[in-house]
């Protein structure tokens, strides 16, 4: 729960830095469990397995200093292509959509790439390489800053990502902050309810007037959000409400409290705790996404074995820029392991010493270059153990 209430804490902090408003003292978690909570509109549906993770990015820039809310285009490029190579899945909040309402199947790896606040970099940097991927992806957008001169993007430059696998969310109509809110409240349920209903409703109208789209997404700024939003989603129909809390969304998550990894340019960790699916359910042999590596690993990427006990490595032959103390190999079920790096083959391995308990093994390789600061992105796999064959008595 630190860890949660810090990443709230930072991204509440460079958000308001960002929007060139004061930063708040502390944002309050959301509570997990509330003295008196609403009870949840979420239907219940069978849980299929499938397990989605919805990635936030903010800014963008290919010469400027990271910040949390601002990443590096060329950082940016290397996570999308992450995305591919792990053979994960990026869906449109559409398919999403109608998957958490049971009308439709996703694979059980799915990312949703979601973008807020409308910053001009969005379009500039980030949409070409979206474009290039093939990857639908949403923009939460406050109307205030639409068509802003500065750094905001145009209408027009919206409604062109729009027929490039664009979709519209609101994210309120002035991006308030807490105290904003809560000053708001405190003025009584009367003058609280009217001024959601300009952040919540007008914004919504102004958006589909705009953008011509039904707008039935939002996204609290910085994920503070109170009851009575609850009821003004309702009144909205908004079928999905974010937070910037992290974690992995299944069937019975509660759409009005849905969790987001927000990515930060300057802690990578976000990403990579993103795109790990400990939880989700394992493709049946034979049908696991196909995965690829930059570069050659044993077992092979998506391979299925037959040991329990199988030697683990990567190639790091062709790496020229990299600190041998800052390699580390990380195995699912087994966390750090106690893997060598060899001298003249440059083979980066480690032999299993217990069995593999898991149907389906991940494995992470991550190091640092020469000036042991830069980081590499890190490289993950995973294979498939069949259990039959691992069960034989020559079978490891």
């Amino acid at each position: 729960m630190r860890f949660l209430s810090s990443l709230i804490l930072m991204v509440w902090c460079m958000a308001s830095s960002l929007h060139g408003q004061p930063a708040p003292a502390a944002p309050p978690v959301p509570p997990a469990s509330p003295a008196a909570p609403v009870p949840s509109t979420t239907p219940t549906i069978p849980d299929d397995g499938v397990r989605v993770a919805v990635l936030g990015y903010h800014d963008f820039s290919p010469t400027l200093k990271e910040t949390e809310m601002r990443i590096n285009t060329k950082k940016f490029r290397a996570q999308m292509q992450f995305l591919k190579d792990q053979g994960l899945s990026v869906v449109s909040m559409a398919d999403f959509t109608a998957w958490k309402q049971g009308k439709k199947a996703i694979p059980a790896r799915s990312v949703v790439i979601t973008i807020d606040d409308g910053w001009s970099s969005v379009y500039t940097d980030a949409f070409p390489i979206l474009k290039e991927f093939g990857y639908p992806f949403t923009i939460f957008l406050y109307t205030k800053y639409v068509d802003v001169q500065g750094r905001s993007m145009s209408a027009a430059m919206i409604r062109e990502m729009q027929k490039h696998g664009a979709t519209i969310g609101n994210h309120s109509a002035s991006h308030p902050y807490p105290a904003t809110i809560k000053n708001q409240q405190r003025k009584g349920a009367k003058t609280y309810t009217e001024y959601l209903d300009r952040e919540m409703g007008e914004s919504q109208k102004f958006l589909e007037k705009t953008f011509r789209q039904k707008i039935n997404t939002y996204c609290y700024p910085g994920g503070f959000h109170t009851e009575e939003m609850f009821e003004m989603g309702k009144k909205y129909q908004y079928d999905h409400m974010f937070t910037v809390l992290p974690g992995k969304i299944k069937r019975s998550t509660d759409d009005r409290t849905l969790p987001r990894y927000v990515i930060l340019g300057t802690y990578d960790r976000i990403f990579e705790l993103a795109t790990e699916f400990r939880d989700a359910s394992a493709a049946p042999l034979g049908t696991a996404p196909k995965q690829t590596t930059p570069y050659p690993v044993t077992p092979e990427a998506g391979s299925i074995i037959n040991s329990r006990l199988p030697n683990i490595s990567i190639d790091l032959s062709t790496v020229t820029d990299i600190d041998p103390q800052s390699l580390v190999m990380r195995v699912g079920g087994f966390g750090d392991v106690p893997a060598v790096l060899d001298p003249e083959t440059k083979h980066f391995h480690w032999q299993v010493n217990r069995r593999l308990r898991d149907e389906v093994c991940q494995v992470t390789v991550s190091w640092k270059g020469l000036d042991k600061k830069t980081a590499a992105p890190v490289v993950r796999w995973t294979f498939t153990i069949d259990k039959e064959a691992a069960y034989q008595p020559n079978g490891g």
